[in-house]
């Protein structure tokens, strides 16, 4: 144990996380927080997810929780791992283990007592960092002397990490867009450099975790500048190869001048080309979601407008095609105005990206069923004619009414 306590343990001390930590560390027993809510803890940033280590084996530790008329979750017990409910609050609770085989994705485990060993199978300094229900601090491998530094570093030598599961090198870069500074530690550096091939045995659905998590950093433009320095960006993201990153620094400006969200989707957007065929490989080779992907296609197939286009024919680009897309191709323009110019060209691109977030699409007033009342008859022609109404209305301004446009 350090000498190191928390200076905020305000979320330390709920009663849900004190009576869980209370139950599993009776009888000579022990269980900590560990990993990224003591890491947040320390740097005063936002805690999410509090998961928790234990000297109990699984079993036992969900049996003394079933006990006290906790709800407990099986969620990988194969693996030491159950999931506490206590009033509504979700605590993961694992089992110490050390690992005893490794393939570069999957681990055999061991389940131990020993807090040392367990901090030693996990990835990085920083990740291996434990506390107790008091906020004193168990730091078995200096952790928090690098977290202080914003280090990322790999725990021990830095290959035979990532051998045991390539998706730290993904990992590698992620923390670094979240928690380093300066540059990434050199070591860590050259051996995710070494092993990028290796990222192709990983699931894609792993991959695209990762990068989305990456992608959602603050600031991710000095991790993705590193990763393309490593060659890792192409490995993962081949479409960007020739494409570049060069639109990022300029995207992150527009979102701080306009208060945009980080949106890890649109950041994709931003290092990859504007090439249909380009974009539907990267979606059915990272098996984005249908929502994911249908975005990246509305992009792809979204015009730019001309910065002197009237509102009538902006508002027309808006009613035939896709707002969303409309908003990703404006705010692209502008990282690109950004990055590459200086001139007057981003004052009427933010006034139509205020239209196009402000656009609420208008309803035709006519059906088919209004023609049909004022006598026409069902069938082909009466689409065409629906048709050649809309065609009106969208000319007029979206301004006629039903009236009009039946005597039309």
């Amino acid at each position: 144990m350090s000498d190191i306590t928390l200076k905020d343990k305000s979320w330390l001390e709920s009663e849900q996380l004190q009576l869980v930590l209370r139950i599993l560390g009776r009888d000579g027993e022990e269980a900590r927080v560990n990993g990224g809510a003591v890491r947040n803890a320390i740097l005063g940033e936002p805690i999410s997810d509090v998961d928790l280590s234990s000297t109990l084996l699984p079993e036992a530790a969900q049996a003394r929780l079933e006990a006290e008329g906790i709800k407990v979750v099986p969620t990988g017990i194969e693996h030491g791992t159950i999931t506490a409910i206590v009033d509504g609050r979700h605590f993961e609770i694992t089992t110490l283990r050390e690992d005893i085989e490794t393939t570069g994705r999957h681990a055999v485990v061991k389940f131990g007592r020993d807090w040392e060993r367990d901090a030693l199978r996990r990835d990085l300094t920083m990740n291996a960092l434990y506390c107790d229900g008091e906020g004193n601090i168990f730091d078995p491998l200096g952790g928090h002397e690098d977290l202080i530094a914003r280090r990322v570093v790999f725990i021990g030598e830095a290959e035979e990490r990532i051998r045991e599961d390539y998706l730290r090198i993904l990992r590698f870069f992620r923390f670094f867009a979240w928690y380093g500074s300066m540059r990434p530690d050199a070591a860590g550096l050259k051996a995710c450099a070494r092993l990028k091939q290796e990222i192709s045995q990983l699931s894609v659905e792993r991959v695209w975790s990762e990068l989305k998590k990456l992608l959602a950093a603050p600031d991710p433009a000095r991790a993705l500048l590193w990763m393309r320095t490593a060659g890792v960006l192409t490995v993962v993201l081949p479409e960007s190869e020739k494409w570049g990153i060069d639109l990022v620094p300029g995207l992150l400006r527009m979102e701080k001048e306009l208060k945009w969200e980080n949106d890890p989707l649109l950041r994709l957007i931003s290092i990859l080309p504007k090439l249909g065929e380009k974009v539907a490989d990267l979606t059915k080779r990272l098996r984005l979601s249908g929502k994911e992907g249908e975005r990246l296609v509305a992009w792809v197939n979204c015009p730019l407008p001309n910065a002197e286009t009237s509102k009538n024919e902006f508002d027309k680009l808006l009613y035939s095609g896709d707002a969303i897309a409309m908003q990703d191709t404006l705010k692209m323009e502008l990282a690109r105005i950004a990055t590459y110019e200086d001139s007057g060209l981003a004052g009427p691109i933010k006034k139509l990206l205020v239209r196009a977030i402000d656009w609420q699409r208008p309803e035709f007033p006519i059906k088919g069923r209004d023609l049909i009342a004022a006598g026409a008859e069902a069938g082909p022609e009466l689409g065409k004619e629906l048709s050649r109404l809309e065609a009106i209305w969208v000319d007029s301004d979206f301004m006629l009414d039903k009236v009009a446009l039946l005597k039309a």
